[in-house]
Formats: structure tokens, sequence, C-alpha cells
């Protein structure tokens, strides 16, 4: 688990469980819960619809083994039941809102029963945007049921009454895989359920889906130039993790992700150009487009290296690239590089010739 996630989630948990601390742990939980959310938000904004039903761990053991359309399923189907069905005693975000259709799913149900390639083929069916709309409304009723309950209502039990409702509303699957869950949400009391279902199982589920997108861009970044339109490194960005590369349909450039259409103006200006990079064009110096506006604080940077590059090419740029990760701590070239595109061009002519 990740470990600031887990800490946070731990302290959470210790303030939840006295009446002087309650509401702040409540404050804090959905504060993390929105810091949570904001992962699942980056995914469905960032990445290509066919990433959605891969399952690039399909015979691992663990969450990872699922799809990114399956965990956010899975994760908001179970908070909306346990949020509503069993603590609010209302009707769930999934039913008033006719998600059902919206998303396109087969089911109801958590998912649990679902096992190996029917959960790819479940997840082909579903509607991304609409499931992360539900996911969003189910996050955002679920924050106003915690911010309005009391430390007096932590110790509330649940019946077998609640158990024959759950099992009545068919949103829990008679498999076995899934069964299991009615008795165990029943036997846990309000503050049992606000510990699994609203942070720690977000925790399992979200760390999952961000290691299934790591894999997606590294498969979809092999064989592809690892040189960006703009002139960056895309094998020594500290973004690298989360993005496919501008050059794949997996791109998720910091700066490409600010634009409706995820295409950053220096790629479509090249495409359009028909050239391989900027270091191909002969306004470079002069440009100001995407990466290159003036209030970019990595602007001067970026030409730097595409200077570097149009002088002594790829191959070389790269190599300079790993010279200087070695010999400094840094996560933006910027940060070695200056502001000065010719200082920055002097730093890594001097570095390869060395």
């Amino acid at each position: 688990m990740d470990k600031e996630w887990s800490e946070k989630c731990k302290r959470i948990h210790d303030l939840l469980s006295k009446e002087t601390t309650y509401k702040e742990g409540t404050e804090l939980l959905i504060k993390f819960r929105n810091e949570m959310f904001e992962q699942i938000s980056q995914i469905v904004n960032g990445y290509p619809v066919e990433a959605f039903y891969q399952m690039p761990f399909a015979n691992a053991k663990g969450y990872h083994s699922k799809t990114l359309s399956y965990s956010i399923w899975h994760i908001f189907r179970i908070e909306d039941i346990v949020a509503h069905t069993l603590i609010a005693g209302d009707e769930q975000i999934f039913v008033d809102g006719g998600y059902q259709k919206r998303i396109g799913s087969p089911i109801i149900t958590t998912g649990n029963e679902l096992q190996g390639q029917d959960i790819a083929a479940f997840s082909k069916k579903l509607d991304i945007r609409a499931l992360y709309e539900y996911a969003k409304e189910v996050m955002l009723s679920s924050d106003s049921i915690l911010s309005k309950l009391e430390y007096s209502q932590m110790k509330k039990k649940f019946t077998d009454a609640d158990k024959k409702r759950l099992a009545e509303s068919g949103c829990v699957s008679t498999d076995e895989n899934a069964a299991w869950l009615i008795d165990y949400w029943c036997g846990k009391d309000v503050l049992g359920l606000i510990k699994i279902p609203f942070s720690r199982h977000w925790i399992m589920h979200i760390e999952a889906m961000r290691r299934i997108k790591n894999k997606l861009c590294k498969n979809a970044r092999k064989g592809v130039d690892p040189i960006a339109y703009c002139g960056f490194s895309c094998n020594h960005c500290f973004l690298s993790e989360w993005c496919g590369s501008c050059r794949t349909e997996y791109n998720t450039c910091s700066f490409a992700t600010i634009y409706d259409d995820r295409k950053c103006p220096n790629m479509v200006c090249c495409i359009e150009k028909n050239i391989d990079g900027c270091y191909e064009c002969t306004e470079l110096e002069d440009c100001t487009k995407g990466f290159y506006t003036p209030d970019n604080d990595g602007a001067a940077a970026a030409k730097a290296q595409v200077m570097f590059i149009r002088k002594y090419g790829k191959k070389a740029f790269l190599a300079v690239h790993d010279r200087l990760h070695e010999r400094y701590d840094f996560a933006k070239t910027q940060e070695i590089l200056g502001q000065d595109m010719y200082e920055g061009l002097k730093i890594l002519e001097n570095e390869y010739s060395k």
C-alpha cells in the first residue's frame, strides 16, 4: 500500500475513533477522498477508451489483475450500496440517477462475481464518461452523508432485516465470490464501514489502477521515439509513468492535458508541417507556441534541448541527458539548464564534450 496514503488513512481512522477528534477525522477523510479521486480524474481524462478494458496483468493475483473500468465500477457500486442502502437507508445514486442505462451496464451488482476475461468483456460495454459521472456523484453524496453523521451513530449495528434488504435489492450477486459481502458489511458498525468502503477500499483499488495505467503506458511506448515533439526526453521525464508520450494515444503530458483535445500545440504544429519535431523547424528560436509560451518556466530549457538535437542528433542528446541525471538530482530540466536557451545549450554542449 502507498506509504503516504497508508499513514494518512491510519491517522484518519484514529481520529474517527475518538469523540473529541471525530469531526476533525471526518474533515480530513473528505479531503483525502478528494485527493484520491483526483487520481481517477487524471486517468479518465487522460487515457483513450481502449485503455479502460485492457488487462495488462490478467493472470496476476491482486486487484491490479482487473481493468480500469472495473476498478471504478467496483469502488463506487460498493460505496453507493453501503452509503445509501445501509447507512442512510435511502435510494442509491445508481437507481435514482438511472445510471445502469447511462453507463450501459448489464449488471447492477458490485462485480465481485466476475472473473478473468468476463471482466474485460464487461468493461468494454461501459460508457467510461457516464461511469465517471456516476463515481463523482457517489463520492459527493457520500461526503455529504459523512459530514452529517454524528459520533453517536458510529456504533450503530445492522440487523437480519438489513441483510434481507440487501439480498432483495439484487445489488449483491448470489455467486460465492460475492455473497459474502452482505455478512461482511452487516457484521460491522457504521465506523467499520467508513474505515473500509469509504477509505481503505479506495486506496487498494486506486493503487491497482495506477499499476494498470503505468503498465499500459510502458507498453504503448515500446519501440516509440522517446523524444517528444517539443524536444523533451520522455525517458527522463518525472511524469513518465503517467504518460505514454505525445507520439502515442496514451499522451498525458502535463502540457497537453490543459487543452480540450489533449493535443499540445507543438505536436499539432509539427504534424501540420510534416516534420519530426521542433528541432527541424527554422522558426524555433522565436516560437511562442505551446510549451514555448514565454510564461512557461520550462520554455527556455525545452528550446535549449531542441537546439542541441538539431546540432548533434537524438542519440547524443539522450546520452547527455543520462550523464546529467547521473551527476545531478533533478526532476525538471530547467533546474539544470536555467531560463536562457543559449546558456542552456552551452551546458548541454559542455557535458557532451567531456
